[in-house]
């Protein structure tokens, strides 16, 4: 039996669990929303807030992630 690698599980998981899709589309659009704030030369109070809070809840959606990955795997 061959193990698959966490990118093969996420793979997986985009074509079969539309929970993990969901995910992986607000990770997507949390993403582009970053990378706008960041491109802005300055930010202003209102957007580190703003750049903060993304962050947070990008990184919140990829631990929900990792750990179907995990769940998947065992």
């Amino acid at each position: 039996m061959t193990l698959l690698n966490d990118e093969e599980i996420k793979t997986q998981l985009m074509n079969i669990d539309p929970e993990f899709r969901r995910l992986a589309v607000q990770h997507s659009e949390y993403s582009r929303l970053l990378h706008e704030l960041e491109s802005k030369q300055h930010l202003n109070e209102a957007e580190l807030a703003e750049e903060a809070r993304l962050k947070r809840i990008k990184l919140a959606l990829k631990d929900h992630m990792q750990e179907m990955v995990s769940q998947f795997a065992t």
